[in-house]
């Protein structure tokens, strides 16, 4: 019998994984509750990450509370309580998936795979995957790397990717794999890693952070194209409606643009770097029409 009930059990939690399992209602739970949990980051600066003082911060996720205002005012609630929940990326899916986190906005890539798992929002970023090095190193593309260390931060489509072109190339450097993106950038300050590949936003988000941020320099054609969206459950049709509805309209009405500037324009905490990093003509064109398609 034991046996018996761990085998429903099993095929109970893989029919709840499968692309046809039943739809979820996370909004009729908000409504009850008047609690909506929130995924964030803690170190994908410019985007989610902590502050000094351990605020909570960043351009996804001030997106990510105006839309949880725009949950509270559709569903007709005097007050919604957001709850803030630690994500990493090793773990961020796993959390959606099991309804721990209603909504993820921080750096995570929408690409085919994924979307097997969880649903994704209309996209609200777009980056490149490039390096981030000594201005001495003398790496300034890919190719430079041969004989080389690289970190790189674990679960990402960078470590993937990164993978994948050193075994095209035999092998020809070392890959270190960090559990964040903040220890990733610990092990190149400190000499351990002569470069890191990351996305190219968040490579000058962890720059910002340095204690001597013109030592480093962002180079390299980018290796892939992505976009970033927030997560939710599979099957979560009305939450996908009202959160898509609301990220489109702060692109199309000028507030994910201004937000933007804030973000990587302007200086930012913790040191108060300005990452003087203009909006591309992609995400100038995303803003204009919004759309949920992944770039792979």
């Amino acid at each position: 019998m034991k046996k018996l009930a761990l085998l429903v059990g099993g095929a109970l939690a893989l029919a709840c994984a499968c692309p046809g399992a039943q739809p979820v209602d996370t909004i009729r739970r908000i409504s009850e509750a008047g609690t909506i949990n929130l995924g964030h980051r803690e170190s994908s600066v410019p985007f989610s990450y902590y502050d000094a003082k351990r605020h909570v911060v960043g351009f996804s996720h001030e997106l990510m509370l105006k839309v949880a205002e725009a949950i509270r005012v559709e569903l007709h609630l005097a007050s919604l309580t957001v709850k803030l929940v630690p994500v990493t990326a090793q773990n961020r899916l796993a959390l959606v998936q099991n309804g721990n986190v209603d909504l993820e906005c921080g750096s995570t890539t929408h690409n085919r795979e994924r979307a097997r798992h969880v649903a994704f929002s209309v996209s609200f970023f777009r980056i490149g995957t490039r390096l981030m090095t000594a201005r001495d190193s003398g790496i300034r593309d890919f190719p430079d790397l041969a004989g080389r260390r690289v970190v790189v931060t674990a679960a990402t489509t960078s470590e993937r990717l990164l993978r994948l072109y050193n075994e095209g190339t035999g092998r020809k450097f070392t890959i270190l794999v960090a559990k964040d993106h903040g220890e990733s950038f610990a092990l190149l300050e400190a000499g351990r890693a002569e470069a890191f590949m990351m996305d190219d936003a968040l490579l000058y988000g962890e720059r910002a952070k340095a204690v001597n941020p013109e030592r480093w320099v962002i180079v390299g054609s980018p290796m892939s194209s992505e976009v970033y969206g927030c997560m939710m459950r599979r099957g979560d049709h009305e939450l996908k409606r009202i959160v898509d509805k609301a990220l489109a309209d702060l692109m199309r009405g000028g507030e994910a643009m201004r937000l933007y500037a804030k973000w990587f324009e302007r200086p930012i905490p913790p040191r108060g770097l300005n990452l003087d990093w203009p909006p591309s003509r992609e995400l100038v064109e995303l803003y204009r029409d919004p759309n949920d398609l992944p770039l792979d």
